[in-house]
């Protein structure tokens, strides 16, 4: 990926060249085919839960990247890009033209050792696109054309391109490809209980001295693997088992990937219609409906658990009520995941403009139940405890198409791979009556879908 915003150089181009963006169906292709093809090219994909609409991407047409003013210099080049795009083909409108991509936790990011390829903003035009939606798929082929070519003869080509793509794809998925053999060389947690501990009790004495209400600390686990680990396994595992949650991938260069499964989504934009969330206070699962039952029913009724919600709930409230209406359940709800439960406020907007789904993730990032509140305070306190920087943890991820609306989701149950190596985030809230062996056992929790994807349990290989 480069690291550098976009030059001089590239913005006159985008004044002399236009988008051509050709779709068309592919039957019989899934994203486990189309992922397999791609490999050994710079690959992406979002995949909502339920089994709903897969989208995926390999090769680049475009690149953007921004290190100031991050939202705001990301959508700029997004317009310029998609000014006078031309689509051409009968698919739905997912199949057109769509970025991928995403943004560092903090504002302030800076590449180091683990995210050494990253950079603060981050989104690609993919050369191929891949859509599923109710069971039907679609092909997209991107390019870009000098403005004074005659796109007819091009179409043509992009056609005829896309056909003997979509015969090799239809190969591809009647065959069975078994996984790497990768084996596990080590599982370390650098931060020790101890530290863990000395962090929570400083968080929660700030809390307790008024400088913030709520605040989202996170530790970090260390893998180390014989070869690169298999990311296309790893995403099928999530798949089977995290299948309620988003899973995404963005891999810019092979063997440096970024995946996870997540149940929280930042924003949904549609027309005037944003989806958001609330998603704070968390419990086990249990081992029989009745224990399941019982520990939701805890969770429910826990004082902690129900401020550190209404905290993230209020704070989202807030951050949309001068932009549209917002319809709001009156309880939290109870999320079940495959191994950790959740409780949950959905929040829907009509707003009264649409100024895109960049100036929203602007205005919702960090998310409160993952920075905290104040966002400032939280934020301050986050990096001054955390020994590890977050990178792209816990920050906006997804799509984004020409209409500037897409989904943008929070990446959390997350994990950075580069080369043979791969790190693991995981967090917890804090709030006053915060006590540090659960929030410990809660990150342990929220560790287990990427060790899972893995084939690792807890200190060892399955």
């Amino acid at each position: 990926m480069s690291q550098r915003p976009m030059n001089e150089t590239a913005r006159a181009r985008t004044t002399t060249v236009r988008l051509l963006s050709v779709n068309l169906p592919c039957p019989g292709v899934d994203i486990r085919a189309f992922l397999g093809f791609s490999r050994g090219m710079p690959r992406f994909a979002l995949e909502q839960p339920h089994k709903g609409a897969a989208m995926a991407g390999a090769g680049i047409t475009a690149e953007l990247v921004a290190w100031s003013d991050r939202f705001a210099s990301i959508e700029t080049q997004a317009r310029a890009l998609f000014h006078r795009a031309q689509v051409d083909g009968e698919g739905p409108p997912e199949s057109q033209a769509r970025m991928f991509g995403g943004f560092a936790f903090q504002d302030d990011f800076v590449p180091d050792n683990t995210w050494t390829i990253w950079s603060p903003a981050w989104f690609v035009l993919p050369h191929y696109q891949f859509t599923q939606i109710d069971g039907k798929a679609w092909l997209t082929l991107n390019v870009q054309v000098p403005d004074n070519e005659r796109s007819g003869e091009t179409l043509t080509d992009l056609r005829l391109a896309l056909q003997d793509l979509c015969r090799e794809l239809q190969t591809l998925a009647r065959r069975a490809t078994g996984p790497r053999q990768v084996s596990l060389l080590s599982l370390d947690y650098p931060m020790s209980r101890q530290t863990w501990d000395d962090i929570i009790s400083v968080a929660r004495n700030r809390i307790l001295d008024g400088e913030l209400q709520k605040v989202v600390l996170s530790r970090v686990a260390e893998a180390r693997f014989n070869q690169a680990p298999d990311t296309d396994l790893a995403l099928g595992r999530l798949r089977e088992t995290y299948g309620d949650c988003w899973r995404f991938l963005l891999e810019p260069r092979p063997g440096h990937a970024f995946l996870g499964a997540t149940p929280e989504l930042l924003a949904d934009l549609r027309g005037r219609s944003l989806r958001s969330m609330a998603l704070a206070g968390s419990a086990a699962r249990g081992a029989t409906h009745n224990s399941d039952e019982a520990l939701a029913s805890q969770m429910l009724a826990d004082p902690k658990e129900r401020h550190e919600h209404a905290l993230v709930a209020s704070t989202l409230h807030r951050r949309l009520a001068s932009i549209g209406a917002i319809d709001v359940p009156g309880a939290p709800r109870v999320l079940k995941l495959a191994n950790i439960q959740h409780l949950l406020t959905p929040l829907d907007c009509k707003m009264h403009n649409s100024d895109g789904l960049l100036s929203l993730a602007r205005r919702l990032h960090p998310s409160p139940a993952l920075g905290g509140a104040p966002r400032q305070s939280a934020l301050k306190l986050i990096s001054e405890l955390e020994p590890v920087p977050r990178g792209w943890y816990a920050a906006p991820v997804g799509c984004l198409d020409m209409r500037m609306e897409g989904t943008l989701v929070v990446a959390i149950r997350s994990a950075i791979c580069q080369a043979q190596r791969m790190w693991l985030y995981a967090g917890a809230g804090i709030v006053a009556d915060s006590v540090a062996q659960r929030e410990w056992e809660e990150s342990e929790l929220k560790f287990r879908p990427i060790l899972t994807a893995m084939g690792l349990k807890e200190g060892q290989p399955a």
